[in-house]
């Protein structure tokens, strides 16, 4: 079953992890999770150049090596990316010295000090070796664009119905979240339109 936004108690039992950035300025985080992929990730960046927004990438560090203009396109529009590990690996099932292994080896190709680990499943070991190095950046709101047992309209209905300044907003430009994804987002981009609020790269000093 999704649950498409993080039950409340999580947020202090796990004080080292991003969930939301509370402001006033009407800003919203859309993020992308497990690309680069020719036909979404340049589609979904063509959206948000349309809609002038910026967002964050959190990127697979196989498919950098395998489409590294595409990645290169990112960073050249002003987008933020993310480290996602090397291989999307489950961090509930894969001990310590393997896990940072995968973080090392995509940090390499990616750069940056923005961390999400794969499935939101991370131990506790495993944050206390990444705090110091990264922002460690889970989500308020989950769309399910993966999930094809969910329809385009009840992914769209979970991004509406939760969405507010300060969201970090979890799509996915894949192959499976595809249909989902370059239908939902575009009309996620027109709500936040209607209602003043604009599309953000995540941003940590």
């Amino acid at each position: 079953m999704l649950i498409s936004k993080p039950p409340a108690i999580l947020k202090p039992l796990a004080r080292d992890l991003i969930w939301d950035i509370p402001n006033d300025e009407g800003k919203v985080y859309l993020t992308f999770d497990d690309g680069p992929l020719p036909g979404v990730t340049d589609q979904i960046l063509d959206m948000l150049r349309e809609a002038r927004g910026r967002a964050t990438f959190f990127c697979i560090g196989n498919n950098v090596k395998k489409h590294p203009g595409l990645f290169q396109r990112i960073l050249d529009e002003g987008h933020a990316v993310g480290n996602h590990t090397m291989s999307h690996v489950n961090g509930w099932k894969t001990n310590e010295k393997e896990y940072l292994q995968e973080v090392k080896d995509c940090q390499a190709l990616t750069g940056t000090n923005l961390f999400r680990p794969p499935y939101g499943r991370i131990k506790k070991r495993q944050v206390r070796a990444l705090a110091p190095h990264y922002k460690i950046v889970m989500w308020s709101i989950i769309s399910g664009d993966y999930d094809s047992s969910i329809s385009k309209e009840k992914c769209y209905s979970i991004v509406e119905k939760n969405l507010k300044p300060g969201s970090i907003v979890v799509f996915h430009d894949s192959e499976k979240a595809k249909e989902s994804v370059l239908d939902v987002l575009p009309r996620t981009l027109c709500l936040m339109k209607e209602k003043g609020w604009t599309s953000h790269a995540l941003q940590f000093d």
